[in-house]
């Protein structure tokens, strides 16, 4: 009978004994849990194992979900698919955190790469086809998502190389369409060259290329014989940027109309 009443008491033991281990985690356990586990990843992330990092930070993302450290998972994540030049795919991871936790600390940095990653896809390269070929859809993007964040971000570190990017994207925008315009020009259809080059000039300011949409502009209202209004463009070009090169073929087209106050040939050698 004793040996019965032991066996008991040692039954409740290791039942007592189980169920205190089966007990739920503190919040300052969890936490601390979730720390190891994101730095563990990160570790993996340092060492450039993608596909580990990658596997151990969904892990942090599934199992400690109400953490800060899921949320600094959502971004690593995003940084994987950058650091692998997967650029659509690191948008989408960065804007989806942008969407899901707007008033998070990092959420700057999660735009700032969103406009990283965009600008990444408009980059000159010999891989990439001539500026009229191209798909401009990133690049479009990229230009909108630049001036979003300079303006929402103004005292951001890195604000410098948003803003050289944003001066880069612009103009990469402003050739493309001052292409089009030229294309219009070359077949005799004025007006589409005269809309595209006043596009141009209200959306991409300061893109650099005033100086050459203006005398392109020039060119087309004398082709149009709207010499007053030609005049007025060249000499504007002149007044507004008189250091730049393009005054050349502007002071020419003057001397031209100047030469010829009713030219029968447009033409100019």
């Amino acid at each position: 009978m004793p040996t019965f009443r032991w066996l008991i008491l040692g039954l409740i033991l290791v039942v007592g004994c189980a169920s205190h281990q089966t007990e739920p985690a503190t919040a300052q356990h969890y936490t601390e849990n979730a720390r190891r586990a994101y730095e563990a990843a990160l570790d993996e992330f340092n060492d450039r194992s993608w596909e580990s990092a990658t596997s151990m930070f969904e892990q942090v993302k599934r199992e400690y979900s109400y953490s800060r450290y899921a949320r600094l998972a959502e971004l690593r994540l995003g940084d994987i698919a950058y650091e692998q030049q997967k650029f659509p795919e690191a948008v989408t991871a960065y804007r989806s955190f942008v969407h899901d936790h707007p008033n998070d600390a990092d959420a700057g940095y999660a735009r700032f790469r969103v406009c990283k990653a965009l600008f990444e896809q408009t980059g000159e390269s010999v891989l990439l086809p001539p500026l009229e070929e191209r798909d401009l859809a990133a690049a479009n993007d990229a230009y909108s998502a630049l001036q979003s964040f300079i303006a929402d971000y103004p005292l951001y570190e890195r604000r410098p190389e948003a803003e050289y990017m944003l001066e880069f994207v612009t103009g990469l925008l402003a050739r493309h369409e001052l292409y089009v315009a030229r294309f219009y020009l070359n077949l005799d259809k004025f007006e589409p060259a005269v809309d595209r080059i006043y596009f141009t000039l209200k959306r991409f300011q300061n893109s650099g290329l005033e100086p050459e949409a203006l005398v392109l502009l020039g060119e087309t209202r004398l082709k149009m014989h709207q010499y007053a209004e030609a005049r007025e463009v060249f000499s504007s070009l002149l007044a507004k940027y008189p250091a730049s090169a393009f005054t050349l073929p502007a002071r020419k087209f003057l001397k031209y109309l100047d030469e010829h106050p009713q030219p029968t040939s447009l033409a100019v050698e």
